[in-house]
């Protein structure tokens, strides 16, 4: 048997699955923080649920505090004019 009677296997190239995960990044968070705000002060939420609904407010907001600090207008980057 010579090689050319030989069967060749070649790997076929495999398709890349999907391997894009879902990304939440922190700007996300902040208009989520809005949003909660927002659905809170218009009364989406029951007296019951009030207190979880704050309390993970809460967490949200000294995350984003610790990553994300806000910048007061004195600390905003001047733009070059």
């Amino acid at each position: 048997m010579d090689n050319q009677d030989q069967a060749q296997t070649v790997a076929e190239p495999v398709a890349p699955q999907d391997q894009s995960q879902p990304q939440l990044g922190i700007s996300d968070l902040q208009n989520l923080r809005i949003i909660v705000d927002t659905a809170v002060k218009r009364g989406a939420f029951g007296a019951g649920e009030i207190s979880a609904v704050g309390a993970t407010f809460d967490r949200l907001n000294a995350f984003l505090n610790a990553v994300a600090p806000t910048q007061t207008p004195a600390q905003a980057p001047a733009t070059a004019a």
